[in-house]
């Protein structure tokens, strides 16, 4: 039997890819492609949203797949760069990032990998 997992519904706030990181939107219910720094809540899974407005589903636990937007390894922390692939946290001394989970491969830009989803934040 397949486990979907916790998958919510939202709306969102502009085009947001498949396999993206996704962030809180600026109003309740409301959801945007990942930045550089931004919260992170989850990613979206193998339909994206075309543009505001449009539904979209976020995947908020479990093993999903996602976009790499930089090299990878297996077992680094994640977190999203500007366009919201997952990348490689790596914070600077003293500073503190969110990520999104843990990297179950490796790849380089561009490869769809899988990450176990446990949001929380690192410091360098």
């Amino acid at each position: 039997m397949q486990h979907v997992g916790l998958i919510k519904n939202f709306t969102a706030e502009g085009l947001i890819e498949k396999r993206r990181l996704v962030t809180f939107g600026v109003k309740e219910g409301h959801v945007a492609r990942a930045g550089a720094g931004a919260k992170l809540l989850g990613t979206t899974a193998i339909r994206g949203a075309s543009g505001a407005d449009v539904r979209v589903d976020v995947c908020l636990d479990g093993i999903r797949e996602i976009e790499f937007g930089g090299v990878v390894a297996y077992g680094d922390p994640l977190t999203s760069d500007a366009e919201g692939r997952a990348i490689k946290a790596e914070p600077a001394g003293g500073v503190t990032v969110p990520v999104i989970g843990t990297a179950l491969d490796a790849g380089g830009v561009g490869v769809i990998g899988h990450v176990l989803i446990r949001p929380g934040h690192i410091t360098g």
